[in-house]
């Protein structure tokens, strides 16, 4: 059962992150991500370069190149959620 509880959360968070990948963020403009179907080609393609969460969290939070901070654009929790999403997805 608290496998479930766990698997469950996780699922959550990761619907989430799609969520803010494809809207509120719009990382989908510029990024290439196949399980978001997105093919954006101004930002790295992130099933290439497979980032993990400290390094989104990084770029999201503070911008890098023509990326700009969601700090402040995002909430805490919605910047964890893709951060977590975009390391889940990019991997496969």
């Amino acid at each position: 059962m608290f496998a479930s509880i766990i698997q469950a959360n996780a699922d959550e968070l990761l619907n989430k992150g799609k969520k803010v990948f494809l809207e509120a963020g719009n990382c989908a403009a510029c990024h290439t991500l196949s399980d978001a179907g997105s093919i954006g080609d101004i930002g790295p393609n992130l099933n290439q370069i497979r980032p993990n969460v400290e390094r989104i969290l990084m770029a999201v939070r503070n911008g890098i190149g023509v990326m700009p901070a969601m700090e402040g654009l995002l909430s805490n929790e919605e910047i964890e959620a893709v951060a977590y999403y975009v390391s889940i997805s990019a991997d496969q």
